[in-house]
């Protein structure tokens, strides 16, 4: 389908002339044209087609950018300035962004090409990509089934090849599951490395923003360039970067919970997961059976402390400032209640309210405050745990890619997110990578999570699996 597996493929071909980017950047709006039923993107930038001409000059005089020409799509809650930033709300459905999130900037001055928005669960709040207010994303894989959220669009749009890379973010998981349950590469970055200026908050000490790619190349690649401090965010950690290396044939210790794989996973996920891991045994790696003693209590600490974080972070949108207005309120606390209604789909609703109950008076301490001590206790958990070992080992998901509308009961769709959220929890970086499913037909992911910083270790890893 392409000529080239990754970027430094790419930029020979184009350097040789024997690839055009012009024609490169049109094979990917055709492609996005034949694919509109896949409903992966918001918004797709015509004038992606103009830059490719330039960025192409600039390759074969020598003097591009270190991402020039890739083709990369933005999840829409990333601001780009003077493109649509939606959050696939109705609530933000005519907003136009007026400046560039610091991550987007960073591929542009890169020579990136941006070919568009993708749709994502509204305001990055679920785990499947069905509560977009304009449809939902199919998998290309399966089409009846759905794309992992809520980065669906972006994992959609690299599987199908819509595009050759794109950013997506991870608040509890939202960048490996949808990587898992469409076959690509999913990696959620140590939180604070990379800017969060510019990305639209659901949970602030939580959201991440990261790569998803079809190869490990790209994702270092991409990594590197976003990492970095910005003064323009309070939660960006001051700290050197060097590029990622991926030389070397190291073998490391990896850790399995087996006492949280014992239930509430699919057949097929168990088998190919154990199937890997004996791969990684014959590899080298040596495998050692850990506990995470609090693990049982992830599920209900994240949505607890999150949903308090979107309560706080969503009441900005109040049908005033910006954004959706319902016309005929008054006075304005009908405004502001109207227009929420109007504006917010069912999930952001759920969670909203989840949040502003738990954070009520007669309910902080109860709720609150002892969610935020779990979580400490959690992070204590995956602290003594890389005393022992170089990574956590897990399924990315406890299923495949289920059938869109199969999980309409809301504990069922946060059940999806057992594996993901502990990584979000502890603030380190954690990457879904596909393996061989060896019952059925759908893509597998399993999930490294290592210690805070050590991005190049779970790249290096990957390269074995």
């Amino acid at each position: 389908m392409l000529q080239y597996k990754n970027h430094q493929e790419k930029i020979e071909l184009i350097k040789k002339s024997a690839l055009s980017l012009k024609e490169n950047v049109g094979f990917f709006l055709n492609r996005i044209e034949e694919n509109k039923d896949l409903n992966a993107f918001n918004a797709v930038f015509d004038d992606a087609i103009e830059q490719a001409d330039k960025i192409e000059e600039k390759i074969k005089s020598g003097s591009y950018g270190k991402c020039a020409g890739m083709v990369i799509a933005v999840k829409d809650v990333l601001a780009l300035k003077d493109k649509p930033l939606t959050c696939s709300s109705k609530i933000l459905e005519s907003l136009n962004s007026i400046y560039t999130a610091t991550a987007v900037q960073k591929l542009i001055n890169e020579d990136a090409i941006l070919i568009g928005k993708t749709s994502c669960d509204e305001f990055a709040m679920g785990s499947s990509n069905e509560n977009s207010a304009f449809g939902p994303v199919l998998n290309p894989v399966d089409k009846t089934r759905v794309p992992g959220g809520s980065s669906g669009g972006s994992a959609a749009a690299v599987a199908a090849y819509l595009c050759d890379t794109a950013l997506g973010t991870d608040t509890g998981g939202s960048i490996r599951q949808p990587a898992s349950f469409t076959g690509t590469i999913g990696l959620k970055p140590t939180y604070g490395r990379v800017s969060r200026y510019g990305l639209t908050a659901y949970g602030s000490s939580f959201d991440c923003i990261g790569p998803i790619t079809r190869s490990l190349d790209d994702t270092a690649l991409l990594t590197d360039l976003l990492s970095g401090h910005d003064t323009k965010d309070s939660t960006s950690i001051e700290k050197e970067y060097t590029s990622l290396d991926l030389s070397g044939n190291e073998t490391y210790k990896i850790g399995i919970p087996r006492h949280i794989l014992s239930h509430g996973i699919d057949e097929e996920v168990i088998n190919s997961f154990e199937n890997a891991v004996e791969e990684l045994k014959a590899k080298g790696h040596e495998i050692i059976d850990i506990s995470l003693p609090h693990s049982e209590y992830t599920i209900a600490t994240y949505y607890i402390l999150v949903s308090a974080e979107a309560s706080s972070n969503l009441s900005r949108f109040d049908g005033v400032r910006f954004g959706y207005k319902n016309e005929n309120a008054a006075p304005l606390e009908d405004l502001y209640c109207l227009s929420r209604t109007d504006g917010f789909g069912k999930e952001v609703k759920r969670r909203i309210m989840l949040g502003t109950y738990v954070l009520s008076s007669g309910y902080y301490d109860a709720y609150y405050r002892k969610a935020q001590q779990v979580r400490r206790l959690i992070q204590e958990d995956f602290e003594k745990a890389f005393t022992q070992v170089d990574f956590v080992l897990t399924p990315t998901a406890p299923t495949a890619a289920y059938k869109l509308g199969s999980k309409a009961e809301p504990l069922q769709m946060y059940l999806e997110d057992a594996f993901t959220v502990s990584a979000n929890l502890c603030g380190v970086p954690a990457m879904s990578i596909p393996v061989k499913n060896t019952v059925g037909t759908l893509p597998i992911g399993i999930q490294f999570t290592a210690n805070h910083f050590e991005e190049e270790k779970l790249l290096k890893v990957g390269l074995t699996v």
